[in-house]
């Protein structure tokens, strides 16, 4: 399929995997067999979990908390605005005297609206991932997917215990508002502490490095699975997870490991991705199916105005907050990017009325291959017509580490200013907090108290490592000890090349702690600079001063001693006192 650019470029792999379900579900049945069911147990305990630990994961942490206010709006509020409104509206249509859909009641309507209306992560991944969209709208669709899930799951279990009682008051509704709020901070917590379990644990594997992978994995499943039990959201425990953990497990591990633990959960969640939409196809050709025109044209219709309507108001009122404008085009592939998938078919099947499930169902699987079929396969030429800022695949360098940390605490400090307490200072509190109490316990080693940009450097150079044994290149990585002695012994002319010196392990660490011992005392020499302590010392600037070039001093003669290379002194002029008489 990947090596036919003609088809990949107009079929996504979803479409092609539902295609291929469903040649394997007629043959299946040509030859008088039952066909397999997409199970609900099946997807949400086995299938389910690998997709959204992945995603979790490998979360982008920035551009998420920076649209935070933003995916939460459309996440919850977009939500309960589609199903109050695909479910009222298709109760209306269930009223028509033609349609023969009388015993439908209202709340049997808001259930399907609540099965229906939520984005599904699984067909947004699957369909995303290969338009390669810009990060803002990727993380503000994918967000809204991954964080929709406590609204569906208290909606769904709401109106079904509404629907089996027949009578609504308000203590219900109230109680139904306090759920919601549990089911999603329970779960965030529920993720958050076996997120730390797990990074405490990698603390102590340094002797047992083969099971570091195992324990990713593991606290990750139970932080699920334990959210499960007590009917919390486990999408959202799961992300909480992966989150929390990542930074801490990935400062103890080692490179075999964050190897295993990257292509591992890839792969993983490639196979579910695979099996759900073979599972789907299957399913549709096993049926039993109650086809209903009316109550299914209607469907498709309000499910795509309830999507383009809700997108346009809750975006006309988020662009009055944000200081990057939601544009037309970035609302227009926002609305259409809301694709239904896996979730609402398994929320649809656990129902219980068997007349109102197959027709319920019937409607759910129409929905789910209109947006897969004709939404992902028109959405890349629309991407280009359109002419959407598409993802620069780049690599950060240390200088665009540097500006950004620069532009985070200058934002900071405008912001201290003020006295507005904004995005930036509750997260340089939150930075400040973590550097000073969490990483101690969790990380092993000097690792803990590392600045930034020497644990950014690092992480650059295992992924050059990996890039480097991955391509199968013969070719060293430059060191800092090569490149520093060919610069000292360059030779200006025709000279004889000099040898150049070799240096051991053990030396090359200690010219390694130099540096970033040197790089640690920048923030002392320079405390008059520090926004938190804005108090002048008069005799600061003479002591620093002597004190750095005491400490070049020093450093410049270590330097030429490990290297074997005469440092360049520059010569000084002599002195000469000079007394005036007074006459």
């Amino acid at each position: 399929f990947h090596i036919i650019p003609t088809v990949s470029n107009v079929v996504p792999e979803s479409c092609l995997l539902i295609f291929v379900g469903l040649l394997v579900g007629g043959f299946i049945k040509a030859i008088g067999e039952e066909a397999p069911v997409l199970d609900s147990k099946l997807f949400f305990l086995y299938l389910l979990p690998p997709i959204i630990l992945d995603a979790g994961y490998f979360l982008p942490i920035r551009a998420f908390t920076e649209n935070m206010g933003t995916i939460l709006v459309f996440a919850v509020v977009g939500t309960l605005w589609n199903a109050f409104f695909v479910g009222g509206m298709m109760y209306a249509v269930c009223q028509i005297e033609g349609a023969r859909l009388g015993s439908v009641d209202l709340l049997s309507c808001l259930l399907f609206g609540s099965i229906i209306s939520a984005v599904d992560p699984v067909a947004v991944l699957a369909v995303f991932e290969e338009i390669h969209i810009n990060e803002l709208l990727h993380i503000l669709v994918f967000g809204e997917s991954l964080l929709n899930d406590a609204v569906t799951v208290v909606l769904y279990h709401l109106f079904e215990e509404f629907s089996h009682a027949g009578t609504v008051t308000v203590v219900d509704a109230l109680l139904g508002v306090v759920c919601f709020f549990v089911v999603s901070v329970g779960g965030l917590m529920v993720g958050g502490i076996y997120g730390l379990l797990g990074a405490f644990t990698s603390r102590f594997t340094s002797h047992t490095r083969v099971i570091e992978p195992l324990f990713v994995f593991l606290y990750s499943y139970m932080a699920y699975l334990s959210a499960e039990v007590f009917h919390l959201s486990g999408i959202m425990s799961l992300i909480a997870c992966g989150v929390i953990m990542r930074p801490y497990v990935e400062a103890n591990i080692s490179h075999k490991s964050y190897t295993t633990i990257k292509y591992f959960l890839k792969m993983w969640s490639s196979v579910s991705e695979t099996l759900i939409f073979i599972f789907l196809g299957v399913s549709t050709v096993a049926g039993p199916h109650a086809w209903n025109w009316i109550f299914v044209i209607f469907t498709v219709i309000l499910c795509l105005v309830s999507r383009v309507l809700g997108v346009i108001g809750l975006t006309y009122i988020i662009n009055k907050f944000r200081i990057v404008k939601l544009t037309k085009k970035d609302q227009f592939i926002v609305a259409y990017g809301g694709l239904r998938g896996a979730i609402a078919f398994s929320l649809g099947f656990l129902l219980t009325n068997n007349e109102m499930k197959n027709m319920f169902l019937t409607a759910i699987i129409t929905v789910i291959f209109f947006t897969v079929f004709v939404q992902g396969m028109t959405i890349r030429p629309l991407v280009e017509l359109l002419a959407v800022k598409k993802k620069k695949e780049s690599n950060r360098s240390i200088n665009e580490e540097i500006h950004t940390q620069f532009l985070d605490h200058l934002l900071t400090g405008i912001e201290d200013i003020c006295g507005h307490y904004g995005h930036h200072h509750w997260k340089d509190k939150l930075n400040r907090f973590n550097k000073a109490y969490v990483k101690r316990w969790l990380i092993a080693g000097d690792r803990s108290t590392e600045p930034q940009l020497i644990s950014f450097y690092n992480k650059m150079e295992m992924k050059q490592a990996m890039m480097v044994v991955e391509s199968g290149s013969s070719a060293k990585l430059p060191t800092i000890v090569s490149s520093v002695s060919m610069q000292n012994i360059q030779p200006r002319g025709p000279a004889r090349r000099r040898a150049i010196p070799s240096i051991s392990k053990s030396r090359e660490e200690e010219i390694r702690k130099i540096l970033r011992g040197h790089l640690q005392k920048t923030r002392q020499r320079l405390r008059s600079y520090s926004r938190h302590d804005l108090m002048i010392d008069p005799f600061e600037d003479n002591v620093s001063e002597i004190r750095f070039r005491r400490q070049r001093v020093e450093m410049e003669r270590r330097m030429s001693h490990y290297l074997t290379v005469p440092a360049n002194r520059q010569e000084t002029t002599p002195v000469r006192k000079v007394c005036f008489d007074s006459g």
